[in-house]
Parts: structure tokens; sequence; C-alpha cells
């Protein structure tokens, strides 16, 4: 039986990108909040079983490891995925209450209690390995968009508590942490990243692909990286480095 992986967030984007890298080796379930359309073509073309499920809901949370855990009887690898931007890009002073909840509930909290309830099974299975997908926006400030960079910076912590408390029972997690990637999260602002890369914001000089993120989680899922747990694997260009 193929291994059994759970790609939250994979209709579109990085999780589409990373659900199509798996299915080469993987049984994957595949997560999608509201684009059926595209999920189904996701499954068309690797075989991915779809599962409608918004992270941020308890409920569809226990329905999707009960999916699993009916139809598979075991689970190898969680990727968290799913995440969303703010519907609308504003000053912090001027942002709202409700932009921080709701970006909380699906870049945050979700991801955190989906780990909770797949590390219990994976535990008592005996092995397991555990990617969360956040961004260079956990330690690089957007001041219009201060919500999507406090859920992230709050979810590298979660990496570094559930490694630590998984690490005795043979579970492995991981952080991969992208830059700036073409996606639809970025689509409105494409040409503006594209101008400051051209300028030298990133060492490599281009922008990232979906399939840059994918080839990192390919190294996690074959093990090559078992005896790292805990590592933040930067998929940015070099955005990261610090230079005079």
């Amino acid at each position: 039986m193929k291994a059994v992986a759970i790609v939250t967030g994979a209709s579109r984007g990085i999780g589409r990108g990373i659900a199509l890298e798996l299915a080469r080796t993987h049984t994957v379930i595949a997560t999608y909040k509201g684009r059926r359309d595209a999920a189904e073509s996701l499954a068309a073309g690797c075989g991915a079983d779809i599962v409608q499920c918004d992270v941020g809901s308890l409920s569809d949370r226990a329905r999707l490891i009960e999916h699993a855990r009916n139809n598979y009887g075991r689970l190898d690898l969680l990727v968290n995925n799913a995440g969303i931007a703010p519907r609308e890009r504003r000053d912090m002073l001027e942002a709202t209450e409700e932009s921080f909840d709701e970006l909380m509930a699906t870049n945050l909290k979700g991801p955190h209690f989906l780990t909770q309830q797949a590390s219990r099974w994976m535990a008592a299975q005996g092995s397991g390995r555990i990617v969360f997908v956040t961004s260079i926006s956990a330690y690089a400030v957007s001041v219009n968009r201060a919500e999507y960079c406090v859920s992230k910076a709050a979810l590298s912590m979660s990496v570094a508590l559930y490694a630590q408390r998984l690490a005795s029972h043979n579970v492995q997690v991981f952080e991969i942490r992208p830059g700036i990637i073409r996606t639809d999260m970025i689509a409105k602002v494409e040409q503006v990243y594209e101008e400051k890369i051209r300028a030298g914001l990133l060492p490599q000089g281009r922008m990232g692909e979906s399939s840059d993120i994918a080839k990192a989680v390919r190294a996690i899922a074959d093990g090559l990286l078992d005896y790292s747990t805990g590592t933040v694997i930067n998929v940015d260009g070099g955005f990261h480095l610090r230079s005079l």
C-alpha cells in the first residue's frame, strides 16, 4: 500500500504543486475550501482524493482525519499548507479585528489543531512526518498586512513546539518558509514584486514557483531529513541572507 499524505489547501497555488509532486509516490488526500472546480481538475490530473475542508472549522478537521482513518488506515505525511491573505491590505493602524480573527482561524488555529489530531494518530502509529508551510512573513514585517505576519510568526512557533513534543515518537516536524512565490495570492502585486526582484531584492534574481516548494516537501517525504526535526527550510531565493 502506498504511503498516505494529507495536503491542505491543495486545489491551487503552492498546495497544488505539492499534491502533484507527492502523487507520484503517495496516496494524496487533497483538501479544498471553496474551489471545487480546481480540486476536481487536480483529481483528474493526478488521482488525488479530494475532500472539502475549512481548516478553521473543528468539525471539518475531525471529518478530514476520520476520512483518512476510515479509508486508508494510516497517515504518513501531513502538509499544513492552507492559508489566506487579508481580503484587503490595510495599514495596521486601520486594520480590523474581523480580518485578524479570520486569518488566525485559518492560518494558525486550523493547522495547529489539525496537527494535534494527526500527531495523536502518528504517535500511536510510531512514525510520521509533518510539514508546516509558513512564510518569510514570519519575520519580515509588512505593515499593510500585519495580521498575516502575526499568524505566520505564531505558526513558526507551533512547528518548534510539535517538533519537540513528537521527537521521541519518531514523528519529524519541519517548517518550509517560502519567499515570493508566483500564486494567486500575490497576483495583484506580482508586478510590484517583479520590479523589486529586478532591483536586487532576491540574491537568486527570480520569483519562486510552486514546484520549488514541492521539491523541499519531496526531500522530507523521502526521509532525507529525518535526523533534522524542527528544521526551517528557507525556499526564498536567498531573501533570508543578510549582507553588507
